[in-house]
Formats: structure tokens, C-alpha cells, sequence
């Protein structure tokens, strides 16, 4: 079964995007496992702290690394993505070249009682996951829900047909979009590693030998791989 995990931008108790998340744990049961990641312990992010991570920062890191794919739920505040959902992702991302993101398959959906539906939020994650962190995110289709009580019953379980088809369309595509990127979401941690190495142009690496070899870099899947030059 798929391993997915699931960081979801919001602190708050009742928070409708955790009721999301929990809908789309429910309609995926016996596709995908859904591992909720802590991002409430972890403290504001601080480069002095590289040197010897927090433990909060190592179990984000550990749990965002041993899933199949990433699924990110998020509010929208002030026009983007909250700032504990950007403090995640700046700890995950760290030390250079040892990214917890690079090449994991994501895909992301929020929902909100505006009318937009966490749109302009979700174009900015997609912009800093696609853009930056390698990662390769889901295009089709986009999940922007304007929240409705009479969507979800007390159970978090999508009582709208329509919605509940949607979600399960959308579902469906993620585990194909997973299954596509698995084997070069299993290799991209090793090359994370290998990209504090690697120049605009080339690298120079030295594998088990005196003699060094170059390599250029090339982006597939998502993600940096190299060649030999």
C-alpha cells in the first residue's frame, strides 16, 4: 500500500482542512496509508541549528522520507500559504543538498469559506514544490473547495455526491501520479545529497576512486539527476 504523508497548514482544532484531510484518508482506505506530519512542535527555522537538528525537524524529516508521496492540504492566509506550512518546508529542505523533498510525487488541494478556495495559496506552494524543491506535483485536477458544512457529516465523511466523486477522481490520479514517479522518488534522496557537489554546469565527484569524473546535470522526473558529461 501506498505510504502517503500528509502535511496539513493549519494549527487550529477544527480546522476545515484537516476535516479535508480526513475525508480523503477515508476515500482512500485500502488504496493508501495516510501519515499525518507534526508540523506544530517544530521550532521557528534557524540555520545555526543545522549543525545539529532538533528532534521535532528529524522526525519531519524521517516521516516525509520514508512515504511514497507528499500530500499537502492548506488554508490560505493573507493571499498565500500560512507561515507554519512555510517554516516545514524550510526545515525539510535543510542542510543544503540533503532535501527531504527532492523528487517525491505531490499533489495539493485546501479548502476555505471564501470563494476562491485557497486558489492564490495554492499557487504559491505549487510555484516553491515544482519551482524549487524538485518536487513533481500533480497539475490535474485542482482541488479548490469553497468549505460547506452539509459536505461532510460529523465523521469527516463526504456526504455530497458530487464532491465525493470529485475527490475520488482526484484520488485516483494522485496514486497513478505516485506509482509513475516511485522509482525516481526512491533515488532522490542519494542524488539530494550529491547536488551540494554540483555546480551551474558540472561536478566534479569521486566515486571509490583517486581519478575524478565530471558529470552534468540533468532534471528528470522532478528531480536532478547526472550524467556523465
Amino acid at each position: 500500500m501506498m505510504k502517503i504523508a500528509v502535511v496539513v497548514g493549519s494549527l487550529r482544532k477544527n480546522s476545515y482542512n484537516k476535516k479535508l484531510a480526513r475525508a480523503l484518508e477515508k476515500l482512500a482506505m485500502g488504496k493508501m496509508s495516510f501519515t499525518y506530519v507534526d508540523i506544530a512542535s517544530l521550532p521557528l527555522f534557524n540555520q545555526d541549528l543545522e549543525a545539529d537538528l532538533p528532534p521535532a525537524v528529524m522526525k519531519l524529516k524521517a516521516d516525509i522520507e520514508s512515504a511514497d508521496g507528499v500530500l499537502f492540504v492548506t488554508p490560505e492566509y493573507n493571499r498565500s500559504i500560512p507561515g507554519v506550512l512555510k517554516n516545514a518546508i524550510d526545515w525539510a529542505s535543510r542542510p543544503y543538498g540533503q532535501s527531504s523533498w527532492a523528487g517525491r510525487p505531490a499533489a495539493i488541494c485546501g479548502t476555505s469559506p471564501g470563494a476562491i478556495g485557497t486558489a492564490v495559496a495554492q499557487m504559491h506552494l505549487r510555484s516553491i514544490a515544482s519551482g524549487f524543491l524538485d518536487m513533481p506535483v500533480l497539475g490535474q485536477p485542482e482541488i479548490y473547495i469553497t468549505y460547506k458544512d452539509e459536505y461532510f457529516d460529523a465523521d469527516q465523511n463526504v456526504v455530497n455526491d458530487a464532491t465525493r466523486k470529485f475527490l475520488q477522481g482526484f484520488l485516483d490520479k494522485f496514486a497513478s501520479w505516485v506509482a509513475l514517479h516511485a522509482a525516481a522518488c526512491r533515488c532522490a534522496p542519494r542524488y539530494s545529497r550529491l547536488r551540494r557537489n554540483i555546480s551551474q554546469g558540472s561536478a566534479r565527484l569521486y566515486r571509490h576512486t583517486t581519478e575524478p569524473r565530471f558529470y552534468k546535470r540533468r532534471r528528470i522526473c522532478g528531480f536532478f539527476c547526472l550524467w556523465p558529461a
